[in-house]
């Protein structure tokens, strides 16, 4: 018998969206930047932020804060800067 055994992560995938775009993972606590980064999203450019119920602005979460991923959860990426003309 090995010394090494598999490890298979038992957890079911969790279901959110980014930017309306769904998305899965068996991790239910990420960095807010980690899943910016799932999204294709430089967090240096950007911000995380989720809708909660009927709240029309986002609650607003740092790079490095943990978040709860949720079934259902709706994160929305914010642009930290603009520049405009």
């Amino acid at each position: 018998m090995s010394d090494t055994a598999e490890v298979t992560d038992i957890r079911p995938p969790v279901q959110f969206t980014i930017d309306g775009r769904p998305y899965e993972s068996t991790q239910p606590r990420q960095s807010a930047s980690a899943l910016l980064r799932l999204a294709g999203l430089d967090p240096v450019l950007y911000e995380l932020g989720e809708l909660r119920g009927r709240r029309p602005v986002p609650v607003r979460y740092a790079d490095a804060e943990i978040v709860d991923i949720h079934p259902g959860a709706r994160f929305v990426s914010i642009r930290k800067r603009a520049n405009v003309a």
